[in-house]
């Protein structure tokens, strides 16, 4: 970049002469210049003939009282920054530079001639004033309006200066103007920042002057820090973007409650009780607009975790209960069950079947912890085994067969009774016994022989009960009586025929006649 050239201010005015040839000529008499720029002084001096000039200087006092002005070019705060570019005979033009609102002031050229009369101060001087500029925009803006901005200053500059307008401190090149206005049409909210203004060849910029385009926002957009998974006591920062100007009053919501405000929201060793979905909303001019909501998913341990049982704790073999584990995680918690004393799980899954005596307790672990739970006690009653079963049901079935022999037998035994009942009693049979001549054929006396002889003078039913009170009636042994019976008993087998060719008797007629002779047998 070519380095700007210095601002030189001309203006011709008439010159300052005294009589007999004395004088001194300003141009131009009145100067405006920017803070920080250079101001070129053109002056010229007369003296008459005769007059040699020994010294000449430019000073801002005028002589008081015979004493010398100082010399500018002598004094700290103007020795670096003036230059003197005439000469002793008719130029006494200078250069300032850098010049600062210190620098406002009267300035006058002198010399001094070799005479003691030939001395002369340029009177009145040249009057320099410091001026800065400006930038003037309108106080409120809104996008798409149409803006003039304008580079003022304290006092007329040059006609046909240059403008150069700068925006953020960055040049607008192609905004170089022959006039001191910047105009902005339908101005948009990228328009905004901070303008300043300069002259074209001049390094003097002037202060900036911030443009504020006032737009409503869009709907606002949360962002969330750290991205990604948020576990319990994290500390978590939300963000509502919602661009406008001037910025809107940013309000936080919960759900419908309201949690907070300002742009930021941070949460501190975040629980799970901070869980939910959260969206900000933005005011701008009674307009409000709602971001998107977002969602807080905390991730934590295993807490809380215990055991129910689905039944009694007492329970008997073969029948069906389950342990429950439950537990509050996230995420949802894998479940291992585990006996009181083992290290070893037995099963796994939210429950449990227990199938034997013991405590027991579930372990809940994720990736974030673990947590086991209290253990419960869960007893099972054995039942008799099937072995004991088989026994029983052999032993019922030996039983039964046993019970229906025993009744077998006594019915049998009753049929006995009975055939003995049908048979005539041994009084009846003793008393009524003869011998019959009738002839009877060899089978019907085989079968007829114990009974043909028998006759009875009383009904069945009288002898029946005879019979029944002979059976079970004492016996007394009367010596007397017994030998009396025995006569009788003889005489009464005396009569009694046997028939020998009876050797086909049925089994059970002989039986019967073995019955009957050992009764017999045994009566004395």
């Amino acid at each position: 970049m070519v380095p700007p050239l210095p601002l030189v201010f001309l203006l011709l005015i008439p010159g300052v002469y005294g009589q007999y040839g004395w004088g001194v000529s300003y141009s131009p008499s009145y100067i405006c210049a920017l803070e920080g720029s250079t101001v070129t002084i053109y002056c010229t001096y007369t003296y008459p003939p005769g007059y040699k000039i020994m010294k000449v200087l430019w000073t801002k006092t005028l002589v008081i009282d015979h004493v010398e002005p100082p010399d500018l070019s002598e004094d700290p705060e103007y020795s670096q920054r003036l230059q003197y570019l005439g000469d002793k005979q008719q130029s006494c033009t200078i250069r300032l530079s850098h010049v600062t609102q210190k620098d406002e002031h009267m300035y006058y050229f002198r010399f001094i001639t070799d005479k003691p009369d030939g001395k002369w101060t340029g009177y009145p001087g040249v009057t320099l004033t410091v001026t800065d500029l400006q930038v003037e925009s309108p106080e409120r803006v809104t996008e798409g309006d149409s803006v003039r901005l304008t580079c003022k200053s304290s006092c007329a500059l040059t006609d046909g200066a240059t403008f150069i307008w700068y925006r953020n401190s960055q040049p607008l090149t192609e905004r170089r103007d022959r006039n001191n206005q910047l105009l902005l049409q339908s101005v948009r909210r990228e328009d905004a920042g901070r303008y300043s203004c300069a002259l074209h060849g001049h390094t003097y910029i002037s202060p900036a002057v911030q443009l504020n385009v006032r737009y409503p926002p869009v709907n606002p957009v949360i962002f969330i820090s750290p991205s990604g998974e948020i576990v319990e006591r994290d500390s978590v920062t939300l963000s509502c973007s919602s661009d406008s100007n001037p910025p809107a009053e940013i309000s936080w919501f919960k759900g419908e409650t309201f949690v907070g405000s300002g742009k930021i929201y941070s949460i501190s060793k975040i629980s799970s009780d901070h869980s939910g979905e959260y969206k900000c909303k933005s005011r701008y001019e009674d307009i409000d607009k709602y971001s998107d909501a977002v969602t807080l998913n905390v991730m934590y341990p295993p807490r809380n975790v215990s055991v129910s049982i689905n039944g009694s704790g007492e329970i008997v073999e073969g029948d069906s209960v389950t342990l429950i584990c439950s537990s509050d995680s996230n995420p949802p918690a894998d479940i291992s069950w585990f006996k009181e004393n083992q290290s070893s799980a037995v099963e796994s899954g939210q429950s449990f079947s227990a199938l034997q005596s013991g405590r027991f307790y579930c372990e809940a672990h994720n990736q974030h912890g673990s947590q086991r739970s209290d253990a419960v006690t869960f007893t099972v009653h054995h039942g008799l085994g099937w072995p004991v079963w088989l026994g029983i049901t052999v032993a019922c079935v030996g039983l039964f067969i046993i019970i229906i022999n025993i009744v077998f037998i006594i019915r049998r035994k009753r049929r006995g009774a009975k055939v003995e009942d049908a048979a005539p009693k041994q009084d009846d049979l003793y008393n009524n016994v003869a011998e019959r001549d009738v002839p009877v054929s060899e089978s019907a006396a085989c079968d007829d022989a114990p009974y043909a002889s028998i006759s009875s003078s009383k009904p069945r039913r009288d002898r029946d009960r005879d019979a029944e009170e002979i059976q079970y009636a004492t016996v007394q042994h009367h010596k007397t009586k017994l030998m009396k019976r025995a006569e009788e008993n003889e005489n009464q087998y005396g009569n009694i025929r046997i028939h020998r060719p009876c050797a086909a008797m049925r089994r059970s007629d002989v039986e019967t006649v073995e019955e009957v002779s050992v009764i017999y047998s045994h009566v004395k």
